[in-house]
C-alpha cells in the first residue's frame, strides 16, 4: 500500500511540475497559499486567456512559463479570480520574479526582472492620487443629488473634468518621457483611448523605431487609422 501511495504522489508531481517551455518564466511565492492553483493569463485580441497554470500545495511557491515575441501585459489570478485576486504585471523575456501574500493577493506585489515593470510603477504611483480624487468625486456627487444641491452638481462637473483633464495631460507627458519604452503605447490604448487624436498621435510619433514594430505599438497605430478613417 505504501508503494502505491508512493507512486501515486509521485505521477502528481510529474503531472504538476511538467511545463511547456517558453522564453519568459515566472516563478516566485505567495505567502500564506497552501492550496490553490494560480494562472499565467494575458488578452489576446478582446478576450483574456489562460497560457499556464499551477497547482500550488503547501509553500506557495510556483513557476509558470510563456513565449513572449514582444513585451505585453498579463495578468497572475488566483483560481482564475480576475476580479479581486489579480496581478497585472508586463512580461517580457527572461525570468520575472513576483513574492506577494494571499490576504492581500495584487495590492502591493514585489515584481523583478522587468524594466518596463519598474516604469509602470511609478506611473501607477502617481496615477494612484488621481483615482483617488475620482473616487472622493463620485462620493460628492452622489451627496449633492441626494440634497438636489444644483450649483454644487455643476461645481463638482467642472472640477471633474479639470481633473480628468489633467489627467489626460499627466499620462500623455509619461508617455512622451518613455518614449522608448512598451509602456508609452500601452498607456495610450488603455488611459487615452477617448482622448484627443491630437494626443495620441502626439505619442505615436514620438515612439522610438523598436516600440514602433512592438505589439502595442502597432495597436496603437492601428487604432489611431481607425480613428482618422472614421472621421474622412
Amino acid at each position: 500500500m505504501k508503494k502505491i501511495i508512493a507512486i501515486c504522489l509521485l505521477l502528481v508531481a510529474v503531472a504538476c511540475s511538467s511545463k511547456k517551455e517558453g522564453n519568459m518564466i515566472v516563478q516566485g511565492n505567495i505567502k500564506g497559499l497552501k492550496k490553490g492553483t494560480l494562472y499565467l493569463q494575458k488578452m489576446k485580441d478582446t478576450v483574456l486567456v489562460s497560457i499556464d497554470s499551477v497547482k500550488v500545495f503547501g509553500s506557495g511557491d510556483f513557476k509558470l512559463t510563456d513565449n513572449v515575441t514582444s513585451p505585453v501585459v498579463y495578468y497572475l489570478t488566483f483560481d482564475g479570480n480576475t476580479t479581486n485576486k489579480r496581478i497585472l504585471f508586463f512580461g517580457n523575456k527572461g525570468t520575472i520574479t513576483i513574492n506577494d501574500n494571499i490576504e492581500f493577493f495584487g495590492v502591493a506585489p514585489e515584481i523583478t526582472g522587468s524594466e518596463n515593470q519598474i516604469i509602470f510603477n511609478n506611473y501607477l504611483k502617481i496615477n494612484s492620487g488621481f483615482n483617488n480624487q475620482n473616487l472622493e468625486f463620485i462620493k460628492q456627487d452622489f451627496e449633492a443629488k441626494k440634497s438636489q444641491n444644483v450649483d454644487l452638481q455643476e461645481k463638482l462637473r467642472q472640477d471633474y473634468n479639470k481633473m480628468i483633464r489633467r489627467r489626460y495631460l499627466f499620462t500623455t507627458n509619461f508617455a512622451l518621457a518613455n518614449a522608448n519604452s512598451d509602456v508609452a503605447p500601452y498607456l495610450a490604448l488603455t488611459e487615452l483611448y477617448n482622448a484627443n487624436i491630437k494626443l495620441l498621435d502626439t505619442i505615436n510619433n514620438s515612439l522610438s523605431p523598436k516600440v514602433k514594430k512592438s505589439d502595442y505599438g502597432k495597436r496603437l497605430d492601428k487604432f489611431i487609422e481607425q480613428i482618422k478613417s472614421k472621421e474622412k
